[in-house]
């Protein structure tokens, strides 16, 4: 995977698949610790103690289509060639946690990517499914929640184009606000 927002696609789309009707995702940029920090948690079915330990190994899979399960592997490979870490954590029965840790400044790390595309993929493939995704940088932050997005609409559904196309909107615009805020203040600095 080239950058970052596809590993969070492919974090969260295994919630989906495990029964979560809520994703937590959270992007964490801290520059001036020079740390970086993604987490996606759900509550879905949660995994067994036994495969949890061997989860990030990339010849385990639930999935029955093919043998290998790359996904946490290669995240995990991400994090350790910017200094960080992976951590997953999940209870039978309550959900999953993976958590992302690295030096955010680092050479290797991955670009973090289109997380707004990501997040908009993940709410149009999943409407039943509700998604808050939390971006925070350098002390700015915004969420979206589509629980907030639900309780407005009538009858229209997440996936309907134009509610697509507002939440696009928003999430651009506020990435954008975030962006431009922590600049602004580095200016003053």
């Amino acid at each position: 995977m080239q950058d970052l927002s596809l590993h969070i696609l492919d974090v969260a789309e295994n919630g989906v698949s495990a029964g979560a009707n809520l994703i937590q995702i959270t992007v964490d940029e801290e520059t001036d610790r020079d740390m970086l920090t993604i987490t996606i948690k759900d509550n879905g079915k949660g995994m067994e103690p036994e495969f949890l330990k061997k989860v990030l190994d990339p010849f385990v899979t639930t999935r029955t289509t093919r043998k290998v399960g790359l996904g946490l592997s290669l995240f995990q490979q991400a994090c350790q060639e910017a200094e960080g870490k992976l951590r997953v954590e999940s209870v039978k029965g309550q959900g999953t946690c993976v958590s992302a840790t690295m030096k955010h400044s680092h050479i290797d790390r991955k670009p973090l990517g289109d997380v707004p595309e990501s997040i908009i993929n993940l709410v149009q493939g999943n409407p039943e499914v509700d998604f808050v995704y939390t971006h925070r940088k350098n002390g700015r932050e915004f969420t979206f929640d589509t629980r907030e997005i639900r309780a407005d609409l009538e009858e229209l559904s997440l996936s309907n184009p134009a509610v697509i196309h507002l939440i696009e909107d928003t999430l651009r615009s506020s990435l954008e606000e975030i962006a431009s805020s922590t600049t602004a203040a580095k200016g003053t600095e």
